[in-house]
């Protein structure tokens, strides 16, 4: 029985009775042609949506017998397909580009990969190359737009309904900055939420992706996006999504997105109702407010710190709250004799009451630090380890030795055991003495008494980028995509120098300003002579 391409149901009719798609339409170009088998084992469908840098497709697994979603690097302008064809086609004055952009996009899904236990995450389940390109594949799963949950609640909903769902999506957008990469296009048309009401991301794409002044047609998100990511090659980092974060959870929360960052900058207020202002909680509209700053420099700048701003006012404001009640069930004297005593008294209560109040909110701080809301995530997000230095009487688990280690088996390997996660920290170190992907140092250190892991505890790791300074490979006479793949691999990057010659279109000549087997610092850009066939000459007209 044939598949719909619309839906993967299996249907005897061209027409799908579930989704209405015409299955005898043909996919346009550049997109796969419908029925195409990727790996002998995914059937691409109908795509789905499309970015600068990408295209999701829907899908079905052989192997599984179930839809899944297939995405497929796709850069617009960058690349070709012909008609019918699988295989993409890249003009050699766009290779460089191209191959740069994915080999970044091979990289951060392997990474987005390793993150398959965060609730908030898809689980992508094959990342693989084909057809001069890069595939990842993740599960299928019935999903709404957030955008038609939230239209659904009346345009808005409250804090309670929020909360739950909100708090993961901080978790896994840390783990993911852990790993040294970042979504930048958190905004409610990235966002889904399942059957049993949890919130998933999608819409991963590279940095390339998610800024102006790269190769990509950029696809950033009015009202979501950070002002930062309409500058040409600015720097994106954890404020950048914290900003995508909480213009989300102000949409979500008031039925609004805020202005756009670039109208931000001259008028920066965030505007709504006394209605909408009464009806949610102040320690959560100062969170928002912070964490959309228009100027980076004040602006919320680290996970953690949103999530306690969001969630310890709520410990400290019932602090507040016994400490006043208790106080007004205190009788008052009214005797005159004795009115300097009882204002004396009330000084003394007020002066107290502030002392007790700053020190119930450093409590309540710490207390928030360390997790107490288990509930607010789910049994699947990382959570930080608990640790104390071991010491003879200490029987229970320590933390492994992953220094030494490549760091993708350390993850694999700690992810398979169960017990903890490894992350990447956000800047790697050159070295000329631990190979490149080899883990240099850990926190916690290896040994350290583990209390409380929760079977998720994490340790974040430092990995060797290799030399800082590296050898030009031999590239004379290869075809120059090859040897752009090389240098790419060695740490280069590449600027292509047509040259009139004999040896034949697109060889590589050898370099324009350096020799094979100089040393070079990592990501130097290395100018490569290539071929361009022989020069023409005009026939003599006399």
């Amino acid at each position: 029985m044939p598949l719909c391409m619309g839906c993967m149901h299996k249907i005897n009719e061209v027409v799908c009775p579930h989704c209405f798609f015409d299955n005898n339409q043909i996919q346009e170009q550049p997109y796969l042609p419908l029925g195409t088998v990727l790996q002998e084992r995914y059937i691409i469908g109908t795509r789905l949506e499309a970015n600068g840098e990408s295209t999701r497709y829907i899908g079905y697994d052989r192997r599984q017998g179930a839809a899944v979603i297939v995405q497929e690097y796709l850069p617009v302008g960058l690349c070709e397909r012909g008609t019918g064809q699988k295989a993409l086609s890249v003009p050699v004055e766009k290779l460089d580009a191209y191959n740069k952009i994915q080999y970044e996009y091979s990289r951060f899904f392997k990474a987005l990969q390793r993150l398959k236990g965060f609730s908030a995450i898809l689980k992508i389940v094959d990342v693989f190359e084909d057809n001069n390109t890069v595939y990842f594949v993740e599960e299928y799963e019935e999903l709404v737009p957030f955008e038609d949950f939230i239209d659904k609640k009346g345009g808005h909903a409250d804090w309670d309904t929020l909360r739950p769902m909100f708090m993961p999506v901080i978790s896994a957008l840390e783990a993911l900055h852990k790993l040294g990469y970042g979504h930048y296009g958190i905004a409610p048309a990235n966002l889904y939420v399942t059957t049993l009401g949890k919130l998933k991301i999608s819409g991963f794409a590279t940095e390339f992706e998610r800024k102006r002044g790269t190769p990509l047609k950029s696809q950033l998100f009015s009202g979501s996006s950070a002002p930062e990511q309409y500058e040409r090659n600015f720097v994106l980092d954890k404020a950048t999504d914290i900003y995508g974060f909480c213009a989300t959870l102000f949409y979500a929360l008031t039925g609004s997105l805020p202005k756009n960052a670039q109208e931000r900058l001259t008028d920066s207020r965030l505007l709504m109702s006394t209605s909408t202002a009464k009806r949610l909680p102040p320690h959560v509209i100062t969170a928002m407010a912070n964490g959309l700053n228009i100027g980076r420099e004040n602006r919320t700048t680290d996970f953690e710190e949103l999530r306690t701003q969001l969630s310890a006012a709520q410990t400290v404001q019932a602090i507040q709250e016994e400490i006043s009640r208790t106080a007004s069930m205190t009788p008052l004297k009214d005797d005159s004799q004795n009115k300097s005593s009882a204002d004396a008294k009330r000084t003394n209560f007020i002066i107290a009451l502030a002392a007790s109040l700053a020190v119930f909110a450093i409590i309540g701080y710490i207390w928030m630090s360390s997790n107490p809301f288990g509930g607010l995530f789910n049994s699947g997000d990382a959570v930080p380890i608990t640790t104390s230095p071991a010491d003879e009487s200490w029987t229970g688990p320590v933390v492994p030795n992953y220094v030494g280690q490549n760091y993708d088996s350390a993850a694999a390997q700690a992810e398979s055991s169960g017990e903890y996660k490894v992350f990447r920290a956000e800047n790697d170190e050159y070295s000329d003495t631990v190979a490149e992907g080899t883990i240099i140092s850990q926190t916690p250190a290896a040994g350290t008494a583990v209390h409380n892991a929760g079977g998720n505890a994490t340790v974040t790791v430092v990995v060797s980028k290799g030399p800082m300074m590296r050898q030009l490979p031999n590239i004379d006479n290869k075809m120059i995509s090859d040897a752009a793949k090389t240098l790419a691999n060695a740490g280069f990057l590449v600027e292509k120098v047509p040259e009139y010659g004999t040896q034949g279109e697109n060889k590589v000549l050898g370099y324009s300003d350096h020799s094979a087997g100089e040393k070079l610092e990592a990501g130097t850009l290395v100018r490569v002579r290539v071929c361009v066939g022989p020069q023409t000459t005009e026939p003599n007209s006399n």
